[in-house]
């Protein structure tokens, strides 16, 4: 039989003590609540089906957030970007609030506002993703089994449309020339290699000396994003840039550079040669592009190395072979890059 206790002037507390169950309380504000809450409880131990809602009721997102960060996140391949993404989760409002009390409201919310800030869908659908793991992790593995998944009550953002920028025109002449006045003139290097070999930008940064075979013009990737490696072939301007840099007498990585650093670097170069542009047109007298460098992103040279590749007449399996894309289907949005070449080609 539930009891029910006035707790100063504005609170009840709710107390249930039934045989073969710990015992059950909770504070609410109005008695009403405290009563409804009572039948609950008993109704589901009457029935058998009563899971302690305790844990999820005390254990806070933002301290849920930072056991999932220290269990799980370590063993995954992107933990870099995720603890950047707990973080951001562990600063926001809904940190405070008690797991149990997050609903899919909540969640439709958080979209909404993400989206009316500028985010894109794939951003939002992470960031929702991750959310999504931590609550099935509280519920199956830390014994949290009453907690529902808020995100599973929202549909989530689909993801974002693919991005097909390349580089158009003098932008890489101008990017190239800010990276080389820039405080970690190393850039340009990683810049160029990964034009060069479809190199993810991780792939590039997590390189060693012992990696490279210069007599086979192969750079071996033990570790890469889809879990297998793959040996990617060197052209002779990939190797100049390599035989360019400077090593260390016991080898090493080959560049020493934080993404987080080299990511700044990348943005300020691409705005700085942005502002050269505008400037050198204006000196011209011509009218700058409208976009010249400023929606650039690291990524794209991915993208652009990925195309030059079709452009240099391979064919699918042998570009799978060399960028990594786990799925040719993946690479089918690349080949209507080279339509022309097959007008040519039909006469």
């Amino acid at each position: 039989m539930a009891t029910f206790t006035k707790r100063g002037d504005y609170q009840w507390q709710a107390k249930i003590r039934r045989q073969g169950h710990p015992v059950q309380s909770k504070t609410f504000n109005i008695k009403a609540d405290a009563e409804a809450w009572a039948r609950l409880i008993e109704g589901e131990m009457d029935r058998g089906a009563f899971v302690s809602r305790a844990e999820a009721e005390s254990t806070t997102l933002k301290d849920a957030l930072e056991r999932y960060a220290q269990e799980l996140t370590p063993k995954k391949k992107g933990a870099l970007q995720e603890r950047t993404r707990i973080k951001k989760w562990q600063s926001r409002p809904l940190a405070v609030r008690y797991l149990s009390t997050i609903k899919g409201s909540d969640m439709a919310k958080f979209s909404d506002e993400r989206r009316a800030a500028g985010k894109a869908e794939n951003t939002i659908r992470l960031d929702m993703a991750l959310l999504s793991h931590l609550f099935e992790t509280a519920r199956k593995d830390w014994g949290m089994e009453s907690l529902i998944n808020p995100v599973k009550n929202v549909r989530l953002p689909s993801g974002s449309k693919q991005r097909d920028r390349r580089l158009n025109g003098d932008e890489q002449k101008y990017l190239t020339v800010a990276l080389d006045k820039s405080s970690q003139p190393i850039a340009r290097a990683i810049v160029e290699l990964a034009i060069e070999t479809a190199m993810r930008q991780s792939e590039i940064l997590g390189l060693e000396w012992k990696n490279i075979d210069f007599n086979r013009k192969v750079a071996f990737l033990a570790d890469t994003k889809n879990g297998e490696s793959r040996s990617v072939p060197l052209s002779s301007k990939a190797l100049t840039i390599l035989n360019s840099l400077a090593r260390s007498i016991d080898g090493g990585r080959i560049f020493e550079i934080s993404q987080d650093r080299l990511i700044r670097t990348f943005q300020r170069a691409c705005v700085v040669g942005s502002a050269q542009y505008v400037k050198d047109c204006a000196e011209a007298k011509q009218a700058p592009s409208k976009a010249f460098l400023d929606d650039l992103r690291f990524h794209d040279l991915r993208h652009e190395a990925t195309t030059r590749l079709f452009e240099l007449g391979l064919d699918m399996m042998e570009v799978a072979s060399i960028s990594g894309h786990k799925s040719l289907s993946m690479l089918k949005r690349y080949t209507h890059l080279r339509a022309e070449d097959l007008a040519r080609k039909l006469g």
